[in-house]
């Protein structure tokens, strides 16, 4: 899966590749822990901003969004400015950065057990498609603004913790195992001859992104393609996750019956990327 940031304000995360290197924030002092998922922390209201200027007030969503931690370039245009609209709700609410993992959470699954449950009657011709997929379109995408919020949240307001940090971890992982039980349902009502390797290959990939992005953190941090020209950003569009979460709504919105081939065309994509990333890090291995 292309990662995302969770709650580094994300993500689910292109982790590693799929999104500029995480440390687009300044760095806080060590008496103020960060979530893990997110090292560079911003600071509280009232200390100084990512331009140096204090924060001062109640924080606006330029305040949020100037915080963020990346994804890509959808998730940069579209989520984290979603994500930080959120939060600024959420502090006039008084709610903390956990209330928004956990929404993250509640939403992010119970929209893949609708995929899920719906899977059978769809391919049936039961169930129009459409309904179904637009839920999961939109479902699937607060789901990640939540998830980009509540890192916004917490560094801006000075909430962050390793603790945060863990939940916020274990949400991501329930979330996008859902994700991947729902397209992989999918495909299988869809075309009933799937091969099981397949599905369980296109889970493995996945899921080893979030792997990668938990090690995007402080001297671990690094990026096999560095460069932030607009050509490289749109080709790394398919290590973003808020722009695949957003195909796969369309994809079930509109030809469900191509779920099987969007399995397959991310599990070569998150497949190729592994390999790659274990051969940027053996060469740097040998060079140290």
């Amino acid at each position: 899966m292309p990662s995302r940031s969770s709650e580094s304000g994300t993500g689910r995360p292109p982790v590693g590749d799929g999104r500029p290197p995480t440390a687009r924030s300044v760095p806080v002092p060590p008496a103020n822990p960060t979530r893990i998922d997110n090292p560079g922390a911003a600071p509280a209201a009232g200390s100084p901003g990512p331009s140096g200027t204090p924060l001062s007030g109640t924080p606006t969503a330029a305040d949020y969004y100037a915080v963020n931690r990346g994804g890509g370039l959808f998730s940069e245009a579209i989520s984290q400015r979603i994500g930080a609209r959120i939060a600024v709700q959420a502090h006039k609410r008084r709610l903390t950065p956990t209330v928004l993992t956990i929404l993250n959470l509640g939403l992010g699954c119970l929209t893949s057990f609708v995929v899920i449950a719906a899977a059978g009657p769809v391919a049936g011709g039961s169930i129009w498609a459409a309904p179904i997929g637009l839920l999961a379109l939109i479902g699937w995408q607060m789901a990640y603004a939540f998830d980009c919020s509540d890192g916004q949240l917490a560094r801006v307001t000075g909430r962050s913790s390793p603790a945060g940090g863990r939940l916020d971890v274990l949400c991501d992982v329930a979330v996008q195992a859902s994700l991947v039980a729902a397209l992989s349902a999918t495909a299988a009502a869809q075309e009933p001859d799937t091969p099981a390797w397949l599905l369980a290959a296109f889970a493995a990939t996945w899921m080893v992104n979030l792997v990668t992005s938990v090690m995007q953190t402080g001297s671990q941090a690094a990026s096999m393609v560095t460069s932030r020209s607009l050509p490289v950003r749109a080709a790394k569009l398919v290590r973003d996750y808020g722009a695949v979460i957003a195909l796969a709504g369309v994809v079930l919105t509109v030809a469900p019956q191509f779920a099987v081939w969007f399995v397959a065309l991310f599990t070569l994509v998150n497949g190729g990327f592994l390999a790659a990333s274990i051969a940027f890090a053996g060469r740097e291995s040998l060079k140290s």
